[in-house]
């Protein structure tokens, strides 16, 4: 196990992750457990077989209150995402983008419809610029509320379900991207049926005063096993699940980034509530023409993982640069090294054949659909 620097911050299970084993290192500014000694490769198949605990305490929960009626509180909301607000029923949660007047993520996030109020999960390394965001665009309409006696943690796996109804029974009803708030042993724990990982599961906010209770009492389960971010990396690669930061940033649209589906029939143009957020002129007209570069799955040719970074050509000698990898590493359930990039539209086709640069050397690289596996959440 690694001490991390003592600037880091520490979430609330920091010396539990180091009785466990884990491997601690810098991420968003906290110390973070990046593996345990199972290794990420068996931590990355147990969550795919059985059920995987993680700790994304680090992860910013947020909750927007109106201080009026809840409807100017949600179309203020949709001022700053292409996303339908408006159209979320009570109990459920949605992924949203924050945009930038050029059409840019300024982070992805969930959002969800608890009632009287919305709660919100931001990126842990974007969560003072998006309360920061939020507070400035919404203080006439919401008092913006970081929730800070709270953990975060994230079953995920085919027998997470089983797991968290031996504590839970009421979870068995819930299908994905449900979310409600469950009386337990270990306090009201805010539950969604959901995750980054392409596996049913779920994401359980729980008071920091029982957190180390209730992982406890999950680890104690014998299908559940904790897992690091190394794990986490593999996993929503494989389901060709975007990273902020790599995937996407404040460059790149929800079009190019293949992220379209989050965009609801209401927002686009001839919908009922179409644009009125940042960067609609660009973002509406690349659902109309099309982006000039679009993220695509790659498959490389060889054994050897190209990773982000690694630049990508049109030829294996000379020619010119199409892009490079954004994610890239090995897929353990795949079975093969996996990534994923940004390509121009002409070179995005699946079955079109590029090359990527390692170390000098160009290897063949395909371009593939996404994502690597099929996801398995609960509908």
């Amino acid at each position: 196990m690694t001490q991390p620097n003592s600037d880091l911050k520490r979430i609330v299970l920091h010396d539990l992750h180091l009785e466990l084993g884990g491997r601690m290192v810098p991420f968003a500014g906290y110390a973070m457990p990046v593996q345990y000694p199972m290794g990420v490769m068996k931590e990355h198949l147990h969550t795919r077989a059985q059920a995987g605990l993680f700790d994304v305490s680090h992860m910013g929960q947020v909750i927007l209150r109106p201080l009026g009626d809840m409807a100017a509180l949600e179309a203020g909301l949709e001022a700053l995402m292409p996303v339908s607000v408006r159209g979320l029923a009570e109990g459920r949660q949605r992924y949203g983008l924050l945009t930038n007047a050029q059409g840019g993520i300024l982070d992805d996030l969930m959002f969800a419809n608890r009632a009287d109020h919305l709660f919100v999960v931001v990126n842990a390394a974007r969560k003072d610029h998006d309360i920061a965001h939020l507070r400035h665009h919404l203080a006439d309409v919401a008092q913006i509320e970081a929730v800070t006696d709270r953990a975060l943690l994230a079953l995920q796996g085919p027998m997470a379900e089983g797991v968290l109804a031996g504590f839970v029974p009421a979870v068995r009803e819930m299908r994905f991207m449900d979310i409600a708030i469950h009386p337990s042993d270990f306090g009201a724990l805010w539950i969604s049926r959901s995750g980054y990982t392409g596996e049913d599961g779920f994401e359980i906010s729980v008071p920091a005063d029982a957190a180390e209770a209730f992982a406890r009492a999950l680890l104690a389960q014998p299908d559940v096993a904790p897992i690091g971010l190394g794990a986490r990396d593999s996993l929503r690669l494989e389901a060709g699940l975007c990273l902020f930061g790599h995937d996407i940033d404040q460059t790149t649209t929800p079009i190019a980034a293949g992220l379209g589906w989050a965009i609801q029939k209401a927002r686009r143009a001839g919908g009922a509530r179409a644009g009125g957020f940042a960067g609609a002129d660009v973002i509406l007209a690349e659902i109309e023409t099309g982006p000039k570069t679009c993220r695509v799955g790659l498959r490389p040719e060889t054994r050897a993982p190209m990773r982000e970074g690694t630049v990508l050509w049109d030829a294996p000698e000379g020619g010119v640069v199409l892009g490079h990898v954004t994610s890239g590493g090995f897929g353990p359930s795949v079975g093969a090294p996996i990534a994923m990039g940004y390509l121009p539209f002409a070179q995005a086709s699946p079955g079109t054949r590029i090359w990527g640069e390692l170390r000098g050397k160009r290897l063949p690289v395909t371009v593939s659909k996404l994502p690597f596996r099929p996801s398995t959440y609960k509908r």
